[in-house]
């Protein structure tokens, strides 16, 4: 008895000086007012560090682990292409007259229009519409109702409404519902600086003052504002003289109706007469989506797991949302709320405390969503029970090598031992997963920093460093 008395009083003198390493570790200067929790267990569950593990914190992009751990968890195989989620067109009969066009999206999140676009492509579609011997129709419409209409969850931020990181959700999804615009400086500072679509931008026009700086700094501020038929894009900023030319990608703000117009652009390129009319289908509320006409093509979208993992590595905002209104398909109507009854239900039966979460989107983007370190890391741990664990922690970044970690810890004992989710807001920042120790244990942790005052910088040094520190003793 005296000698296991003597191990549990090493064990818990171990632990307690590993959690005093990783406090100390934590606090860097520029931090101040910061909080930060911190778990890091074994797998078998035994805890090495406990810092703040039942206090809640914004989760940033973790968020995105939960909405692809309930795609595992319930979507059954995803390494096969899944018929009924591609894009089709179909033609509806007008009478006598030329049959109208309509592009019917599924929340597919990968269909492409671009000139290099060699799977999943908008132009596969126009093409079979020759094919087809079509010459004329009478408009497009495109269909979204596959997901009620509701283009941002609560809690997202105005400013991002219009980044790439805030694209709005649609069943219809073209280009990952953003474009970009291409910013050239001037020969001499003062000098207005080249603004232009990097790719066809239909039913958007700029309006601009961009100038050319000597400074090493390049600054923009974009709005996009409805007016009549066109959107306009404003962009404000400057641009480095003697740098390169800065892409910038926007937000897309209507993607079912932008899809619609890029059909007819490619159609029109054909030789089709397509007419003048184009607009947009949506679903709200309960109404029912019109029932299917005849259909003349189908997209095949790429396996599902392709989209999963690499809305994983690089953090994908939009895919991550249309994950979760397909996980709404399972039991529910394909709306925001169905699909957090699904990963609710996951977290039931994986035994995590109601109170300890909270999630009103998919990936991360809500101001409103919360996760407490313990049960992070709990649920991590019990993911390694499942079936699928080894696939979901396959698509995590990993240090140094891939994704939003491909530039951190390298050089470092963690360098491609670290596989584990980002999640990066104003003020916070977050790194949840696994890493493989000096001595070659594997081990779980869940890391939050919120509310890091204005000025202060990133915590994400920090938090990697204390990674280190803890595989080093451990």
């Amino acid at each position: 008895m005296r000698f296991l008395a003597l191990l549990l009083a090493l064990a818990l003198s171990a632990c307690a000086s590993l959690s005093d390493r990783a406090r100390e570790s934590l606090e860097q200067p520029g931090l101040e007012g910061a909080r930060i929790g911190l778990v890091v267990m074994t797998l078998d569950g035994r805890e090495l560090v406990a810092i703040r593990p039942d206090e809640r914190f914004l989760p940033a992009s973790n968020t995105k682990m939960f909405t692809v751990a309930a795609a595992f968890h319930r979507l059954g195989d995803m390494t096969m292409p899944d018929p009924s989620r591609g894009t089709s067109l179909e033609l509806v009969p007008n009478g006598s007259g030329p049959p109208t066009l309509v592009l019917v999206g599924r929340g597919d999140a990968t269909l492409i229009d671009a000139p290099d676009c060699l799977r999943n492509c908008l132009s596969d579609l126009a093409d079979i519409v020759v094919g087809a011997g079509i010459r004329e129709i009478a408009g497009i419409i495109s269909d979204e109702t596959q997901f009620p209409h509701e283009l941002w969850p609560p809690g997202w931020s105005h400013e991002d409404l219009v980044k790439r990181a805030g694209a709005p959700v649609s069943a219809l999804t073209i280009n990952s519902n953003e474009m970009r615009i291409t910013v050239t400086p001037g020969p001499a500072d003062g000098d207005p600086a080249s603004i232009a679509w990097a790719d066809a931008a239909p039913g958007y026009v700029i309006e601009g003052l961009v100038t050319t700086s000597d400074s090493d700094e390049a600054e923009f501020s974009v709005t996009i504002e409805p007016a009549g038929p066109q959107n306009i894009v404003r962009l404000i900023g400057s641009v480095n003289r003697t740098g390169p030319a800065v892409t910038l990608p926007v937000a897309v703000q209507e993607p079912a109706y932008t899809a619609a117009l890029r059909l007819k652009a490619l159609l029109d390129t054909r030789g089709i007469n397509t007419g003048a009319s184009v607009e947009a289908r949506y679903r709200f509320g309960i109404v029912q989506a019109p029932a299917p006409h005849m259909e003349i093509a189908r997209n095949l979208s790429p396996p599902l797991i392709e989209n999963v993992t690499f809305l994983m590595k690089q953090s994908q905002n939009l895919h991550a949302e249309l994950l979760l209104r397909r996980l709404g398909l399972i039991e529910g109507d394909g709306s925001r709320v169905a699909g957090l009854r699904i990963v609710e239900a996951m977290l039931n039966e994986a035994g995590a405390p109601r109170w300890a979460w909270d999630f009103a989107d998919g990936s991360g983007m809500s101001v409103y969503n919360r996760l407490t370190p313990q049960m992070t890391a709990d649920f991590l741990l019990w993911t390694t029970t499942q079936p699928w664990g080894q696939a979901f922690r396959d698509t995590l970044p990993i240090g140094g090598v891939d994704g939003t970690l491909r530039r951190r810890f390298t050089g470092t004992p963690l360098e491609g031992r670290v596989f584990a989710k980002t999640g990066t807001l104003r003020g916070t920042n977050a790194l949840s997963g696994f890493i493989m120790t000096k001595s070659g244990q594997m081990l779980i942790f869940a890391a939050f920093a919120n509310e890091r005052p204005t000025g202060a910088g990133s915590a994400t040094d920090a938090l990697d460093a204390t990674l280190v520190t803890i595989s080093e003793m451990n």
